[in-house]
């Protein structure tokens, strides 16, 4: 019996067709094969190939298994960029609109009736997953492949020196890619045919990203963005025609929106493919909306933004007629701090403050407060200032503000200052450790050594002076007799 041939083309990554000669069924099949590259024989005789999980399983008879080596003429290398219809310098936006034209051209909810739509689809979803991709496409450009498809064969595989390359596996599911980049509504058939693309773009806005200050976000404010909405066409003002004229009934369904098929002994009805359903039939379509009724514009909207609103949140808005996902970035403060509802704030007072009381006036969220600081007032201590914090967006009512305490202790002093500090520091009691520039005497007494002790001389006079005229001391007897002997001498 002659020799039949066997020939493995690779279609793709799932699928591994076999054309076999016919008479592989009716007797074994001795096949010699020899690779056109290297002229080696690969294998024995072949009795069948399958495919499974996209693993590769031989069975040999009088042989062990050993591997295909496939030729580059099986493994042409797919232009992408000509899947795309794109050039090669092509910008990741032109890409992107490429890839979306195609998308809407071959997704399989759009084009039921060609057969062939899923395959394209998928080919063109492979395409824009490699050259959206800076590292994909920058490694396609210069191998002609990527680090996936690289990891996936091309070298020596085993003893028998043979090697297999495989091509391109998508790791991403087409319809998951899709609608990762143009969200559910890129799913529903009529979102392919009730709106055209502009100027502005292919599809209306899914989501936009609203920058907020600090104060806009805690009082709430109406921001004013710039989006694309699909809205009526400002041509045709939506009667889908091109200014002055206008639609006429249906000829092809007589005004039915349906059509008539006889097959035999059987009658189908189908929606008419001319009027679309819709039973007016339009000759002369507009040309801003390519007869649609709609497109997308870029149009001024107004964000009504809640008090209270947290950075990252996402609330929905309804745009025209469709809806879109707002989310707020808000940026950060350098004075207040928020912790929910509630904001920090840190204020500063000085030491005769701290120690004297006092008042100071702070900035809130919606008006300046004026804070009572008690007498003794320590650093790091907390004023809870009730609801006057950020509302509260899914409650009601308000958070709180608080106020951290610091005292400011001066860095540098006059030498007036020094010297009411040191006549102070003699003064005060219960001293934990020692001070600077004050000793104590031999009674245990503290006494200023201080170079300005001039000052703190005069000081200390005065203070005496100020006691002695605010409670005079009757006198002793001591003083007694120094007055006697002064009147003696006198």
């Amino acid at each position: 019996m002659a020799p039949t041939r066997s020939f493995v083309r690779f279609l793709n990554t799932k699928t591994i067709i076999t054309v076999i000669n016919n008479n592989i069924s009716k007797a074994p099949c001795r096949l010699f094969h020899k690779c056109n590259t290297c002229h080696n024989n690969l294998s024995g005789s072949v009795v069948s190939i399958t495919s499974r999980n996209n693993k590769l399983n031989y069975n040999f008879v009088g042989s062990k298994h050993r591997f295909f080596h496939t030729t580059q003429s099986l493994n042409a290398r797919v232009d992408y960029y000509k899947v795309l219809g794109v050039p090669k310098n092509a910008s990741a936006k032109d890409i992107k609109k490429a890839y979306y034209q195609l998308a809407k051209k071959y997704h399989p909810d759009a084009n039921k009736s060609d057969p062939e739509a899923p395959k394209k689809f998928q080919e063109v979803s492979e395409a824009y997953e490699i050259l959206s991709d800076e590292n994909k496409r920058k490694q396609y450009d210069t191998y002609g492949t990527t680090t996936e498809q690289m990891g996936m064969g091309g070298g020596p595989s085993g003893s028998d020196g043979f090697t297999h390359q495989w091509q391109y596996k998508s790791t991403i599911d087409p319809e998951e890619l899709f609608r990762k980049i143009f969200g559910d509504a890129g799913f529903k058939s009529e979102t392919f045919s009730d709106f055209a693309e502009s100027q502005f773009g292919f599809g209306s806005a899914q989501e936009v990203i609203v920058n907020l200050r600090f104060t806009e976000a805690a009082r709430g404010v109406n921001k004013e963005i710039n989006l694309n909405v699909v809205d009526t066409c400002p041509k045709c003002q939506g009667s889908r025609c091109e200014p002055g004229t206008k639609s006429i009934k249906c000829t092809y369904c007589n005004g039915s929106g349906m059509e008539t098929f006889s097959r035999g002994p059987f009658v189908m009805r189908s929606t008419c493919r001319h009027c679309h359903g819709t039973r007016m039939l339009i000759k002369f379509p507009c040309v801003e909306c390519e007869g649609k009724g709609q497109s997308v514009q870029r149009k001024k909207v107004t964000v009504p933004v809640p008090a209270g609103v947290e950075n990252g949140q996402t609330v929905r808005m309804a745009v025209g007629n469709n809806e879109v996902f707002v989310t707020f970035k808000v940026e950060e403060s350098n004075y207040f701090k928020r912790d929910g509802p509630d904001v920090h704030t840190d204020c500063t007072i000085s030491v005769s403050q701290a120690v004297l009381g006092g008042t100071v006036r702070i900035q809130g969220l919606y008006e300046d407060h004026t804070l009572q600081i008690t007498p003794g007032t320590s650093s790091h201590s907390t004023i809870r200032l009730s609801r006057k914090g950020m509302k509260r967006v899914s409650q009601h009512g308000y958070g709180d503000h608080y106020v951290h305490i610091k005292i400011q202790v001066p860095k540098t002093l006059s030498e007036k200052q020094k010297a009411l500090m040191y006549a102070y520091a003699e003064l005060e009691e219960d001293t934990p450790g020692q001070i600077h520039g004050v000793s104590y005497d031999r009674d245990g007494k503290k006494i200023s050594i201080s170079e300005h002790q001039n000052l703190v001389d005069a000081v200390k006079e005065a203070l005496k002076a100020k006691k002695n005229i605010d409670d005079p001391s009757p006198d002793t007897p001591e003083d007694d007799v120094l007055k006697e002997s002064k009147r003696s001498k006198g």
